[in-house]
């Protein structure tokens, strides 16, 4: 699926192709912590099938509970988190934050990990009340 992009700001703006497949939601404590909220959702494209059209992102190198390496990149005005990748030459994968496309409504979440990290009301979120703005 072809899909583009843009931080918050528009200092970023970049293209992809995705596997729809590959949507998902990541309860693990560092993407709480690196979203500021509860999960991270994702997708995945190729480095060769992911393409800057304006400005470069900050990178953040962080070491996941596993110790691998895993490259953060960020708008450096803005701060929005674009994707992540292993760190090293070349990356495999670019795990591309949803929340930055213009098509993350046909992008439903396909699976989750770290559900042993997930907060233990996250499943309940369809009984709160709801309001369709502020």
């Amino acid at each position: 699926m072809r899909v583009n992009g843009k931080c918050h700001c528009g200092s970023l703006v970049f293209n992809a192709e995705v596997d729809e497949a590959t949507a998902g939601i990541c309860h693990c404590e560092d993407c709480q912590t690196m979203s500021g909220s509860t999960f991270r959702w994702s997708v995945s494209s190729l480095p060769d099938q992911f393409v800057f059209e304006k400005g470069e992102p900050s990178i953040y190198v962080k070491t996941g509970a596993s110790g691998n390496k895993r490259a953060q990149a960020f708008c450096p005005t803005c701060g929005t988190h674009i994707y992540s990748a292993p760190r090293g030459a070349p990356e495999t994968v670019y795990r591309i934050r949803v929340g930055t496309l213009q098509q993350k409504q046909k992008l439903a979440p396909k699976r989750q990990i770290w559900c042993n990290s997930a907060q233990n009301w996250v499943g309940e979120l369809a009984s709160l009340p709801a309001n369709e703005t502020q």
